[in-house]
């Protein structure tokens, strides 16, 4: 989709203010897990709408230019916007009720959702809400990175934003805060754009991507690493950044009109925190099935383990969807079941709860993160001082997904307490990549 204020095919603003509208499922979000999650749904026959705050449907992929969407999910590769689009019609051709500029802002009664829109407000009563909000970068203000206010600082997805939906200009020459896979993404997005990128700076000791994407794009770039954005200088503009080098604690001034900052990954929680559902950390707590701790609520993609690839989160929407249309059959929702913790270094593992030793979470595996660079070792799964699996890695690199196959949760005994997964020094266990 090239224009960001066309709503794309089937799109309309939500309902008029008087209006409550009555169906199976209201999905809110129209990224990839959303839309991905209102096609089954609808296919499999239940009424579906889908409520989206941006005009056009279709999530992150619509800004981002380059190749690579869509292989786990649809099999075959396709550019951001043609992935984008491809969902969106998807959904239009299976007869999901499709709503852009639609913001759900509160809850109402047991279930009820309350949306504005460019008509009003209005109040949707659904047998079940998915909640698929996705997530979004931390900005400068929430980093507390001191200095001027000047025009000029950006994040990743306003980047994109700024330059693949509305052609506008952004500068001449760019710093770059962090340095995992989205951040190379912007140093792809800046240069292809005729900006210079002057350095690319991260926290963490070294780069956090694979060597082959930052040498395909960032080849030249210089990369501090062990250093942070100590300040913004620059009235009206940016015109430079100190970079403080924690090492040593000196300080650099790099001149530059830009400053993007990337990743540092926030869950877009609010509406789910207004419920209020169960948090396990910054995620609401779901279970194997993407159940929340509400009742008919269900929550799925990067609003629950922010942030994997666009066709990762499609497959937990279908997933998602699977579970809904279990419960809108029986009505069954678990009461019982038992936590699965994460041990520091670990930040937080998914799902977070597990209700029943039988059904499998999406994909068939746990996914964690970890805060901090790790030699090799040991993911261990323990519940009351008991081994349940065990998976040896050459090392964890921070920002990025760590898989671990799920089939021991079938060993897990519901009412002995909580499962921890802990990082453990080497050992005998077999070695994943």
């Amino acid at each position: 989709m090239t224009d960001d204020a066309s709503p794309g095919p089937g799109s309309q603003p939500g309902p008029s203010p008087a209006e409550v509208r009555r169906v199976d499922v209201l999905v809110v979000g129209g990224g990839p897990s959303g839309l991905a999650a209102a096609v089954e749904l609808r296919r499999a026959g239940a009424s579906v709408a889908v409520v989206e705050r941006e005009a056009a449907l279709g999530g992150i992929p619509r800004h981002t230019a380059h190749t690579g969407y869509g292989l786990r999910d649809l099999h075959r590769v396709l550019s951001g916007p043609t992935y984008a689009a491809r969902y969106a019609s998807l959904a239009e051709r299976a007869g999901v009720d499709l709503c852009v500029s639609t913001s759900a802002v509160e809850w109402s009664g047991e279930g009820d959702v309350v949306t504005t829109s460019p008509t009003g407000m209005a109040r949707w009563a659904a047998r079940a809400v998915l909640l698929a909000t996705g997530c979004r970068e931390r900005p400068r203000t929430a980093r507390l990175v001191p200095g001027d206010r000047p025009e000029g600082v950006l994040t990743t997805g306003s980047l994109q934003q700024r330059t693949e939906l509305f052609g506008l200009p952004v500068g001449e020459r760019a710093v770059v805060v962090g340095a995992e896979h989205v951040s190379f993404s912007a140093v792809h997005t800046l240069r292809r754009h005729g900006v210079s990128v002057a350095a690319v700076v991260t926290d963490l000791p070294r780069s956090q991507t694979y060597a082959a994407l930052r040498a395909a794009t960032a080849a030249r770039v210089p990369l501090h690493t062990a250093s942070e954005v100590a300040a913004i200088r620059g009235k009206g503009r940016v015109r430079a950044v100190e970079v403080r080098h924690r090492p040593t604690g000196a300080r650099e001034t790099i001149p530059c009109d830009t400053v993007v900052f990337t990743g540092d990954w926030v869950p877009d929680h609010e509406l789910a925190r207004r419920r209020p559902l169960a948090f396990a950390g910054p995620h609401p707590r779901v279970d194997q099935a993407l159940r929340t701790s509400r009742r008919g609520v269900f929550a799925c993609g990067n609003l629950v383990h922010a942030a994997e690839p666009a066709d990762v989160c499609a497959l937990g929407g279908r997933h998602a969807a699977r579970s809904v249309l279990g419960y809108l059959e029986t009505g069954a929702w678990p009461e019982d079941g038992v936590d699965l913790l994460a041990a520091a270094p670990l930040a937080w593992v998914h799902p977070a709860r597990l209700t029943s030793t039988s059904e499998r979470p999406a994909r068939g595996r746990l996914l964690t993160r970890v805060r901090q660079f790790t030699g090799a070792g040991t993911l261990t799964l323990v519940q009351a001082g008991r081994v349940l699996h065990a998976e040896g890695r050459r090392g964890l690199v921070p920002n990025r997904s760590i898989p671990l196959a799920a089939g021991a949760l079938e060993t897990v005994e519901l009412d002995a307490g909580p499962v921890e997964l802990v990082w453990r020094g080497a050992g005998p266990a077999k070695m994943a990549p």
